[in-house]
């Protein structure tokens, strides 16, 4: 059940960060450093961070019927069937053997959604949600832009220095994960367990507007296949595509379901806007479903699916509408970080920036 009472959304509830300009300078350098690096190696722009693709999928998200008011909001306000589509990835601005086993990511862009729009989605008709396997952001906004200058300097094609610190930081990870707890710096340097990606559930780790409220959103598998993969192991040995095999191996044989959940504030001491690395308390507000994403047997991965989907889109929690406004001090560094590496790319690869009308013409 939602909370009783859920925290309304008012301005109010976003404050500046004392050093947010000078914070976001540093992450627009490092991600600018990060692109011209890869273009130099790769030929191709290459997005500043969730570089490599593992699967493109194409579906539908369905709006769950009889939803409470407090949860029927935004798009979500009515029961309704959009198409969608799916991009899993990995955390790194360079293309890394799969074996340099780094956090995972899924971005997901719904088509056909109507409603006042958010401040440069002027005209669109998509919403999109960028999620991470992680239920909080890594760390504060600080720290990040400094983890950011150090993926700036490693990023390179040095990959049997990033396979040695990823072997390394795995069982570091372990080992932390044995007396029960859990190290983002390390998981950020490659210390994420080899484990199959379609087991994951993902997270936005910041919160968004929800209509007249305030939520982070996940994802989790719910198909019983899906399921099964939930911490599956993953020999990625010599296997440099491996995460993308797996995948496109699972989807010739099963289609998947995921539920897309809402988990509201309660309380903003508890659950706090700004900081994205305080962990919601899932006992004073859980994550309640509220739509459902399916997606049929496919060819998970074709040069026509990359090209449409991995190459010809950029997805952003600012692509969407007025009513799941992005918030937080992560979320606003974002805005300006995302259209930056989105125009970069569009600009050296010779492709349009602008969000589809459909997405009728992405392939299966």
């Amino acid at each position: 059940m939602p909370p009783s009472s859920p925290v309304r959304y008012e301005p109010s509830v976003e404050t500046p960060h004392p050093k947010e300009a000078e914070i976001g300078a540093s992450i627009l350098d490092s991600m600018r450093k990060i692109r011209e690096k890869t273009f130099a190696d790769y030929g191709r722009a290459m997005r500043s961070v969730h570089a490599k693709g593992h699967g493109a999928l194409k579906g539908e998200l369905r709006v769950l019927p009889g939803l409470p008011g407090v949860l029927a909001q935004g798009l979500f306000a009515k029961p309704g069937t959009y198409p969608a589509v799916l991009r899993l990835s990995t955390t790194p601005g360079d293309i890394l053997d799969d074996s340099i086993s780094t956090p995972r990511g899924l971005s997901i862009k719904v088509s056909g959604v109507e409603g006042e729009r958010l401040p440069g989605s002027e005209g669109a008709t998509t919403q999109d949600f960028v999620l991470v396997n992680g239920p909080a952001f890594q760390s504060s906004p600080s720290m990040f832009a400094q983890n950011l200058k150090l993926l700036e300097k490693t990023t390179d094609r040095l990959d049997r220095t990033k396979k040695a610190v990823s072997a390394i930081s795995r069982g570091l990870e372990s080992l932390i994960e044995a007396f029960g707890g859990e190290s983002a710096k390390l998981q950020a340097l490659g210390g994420h367990p080899e484990t199959h990606i379609l087991g994951e559930t993902f997270y936005s780790q910041a919160p968004i507007r929800y209509g007249a409220y305030i939520a982070k959103v996940s994802v989790a598998p719910i198909s019983a296949e899906l399921k099964e993969l939930k911490g599956a192991p993953l020999d990625l040995n010599r296997r440099s595509d491996g995460l993308r095999e797996a995948v496109v191996d699972f989807f010739h044989r099963h289609g998947g379901e995921w539920e897309i959940r809402v988990q509201l504030c309660a309380d903003l001491d508890t659950m706090p806007v700004e900081d994205a690395s305080v962990l919601w308390p899932e006992d004073r507000s859980p994550y309640i479903p509220v739509g459902r994403i399916t997606v049929e047997p496919q060819e998970a991965w074709s040069d026509g699916k990359a090209a449409a989907i991995d190459e010809g889109l950029s997805f952003s929690p600012w692509h969407g509408l007025a009513a799941h406004q992005p918030l937080g001090v992560v979320m606003r560094l974002r805005r300006t970080a995302y259209a930056a590496s989105a125009a970069f790319r569009a600009a050296r690869n010779g492709h349009s920036n602008e969000e589809p009308k459909t997405l009728d013409a992405i392939p299966v």
